[in-house]
């Protein structure tokens, strides 16, 4: 694997303790800053989504929004997002 450009995080979060989920986003802060490794992060804690770069939403297997996460529209959150 030597020098990975990509790390690849599938949940990461599903069904961890909600004291550990901060860990978890500070690790994968970490390894982005420090490492300068791609995230490719697959997620459904909105707050943990909201400290990425850019977001794409999915909905029957395509994308139905994406753009920078600091865009993130309430809209989107709502139609798409929301539980």
């Amino acid at each position: 694997m030597g020098q990975p450009k990509l790390l690849v995080l599938d949940k990461p979060t599903e069904g961890i303790q909600p004291s550990i989920i901060l860990d978890i986003e500070n690790a994968v802060r970490r390894v982005v800053e420090t490492m300068g490794i791609s995230v490719l992060l697959v997620e459904q804690h909105l707050h943990f989504v909201r400290k990425a770069d850019w977001y794409y939403a999915m909905q029957k297997g395509g994308i139905v929004a994406s753009g920078p996460t600091s865009e993130l529209s309430q809209d989107v959150v709502q139609r798409f997002l929301a539980v």
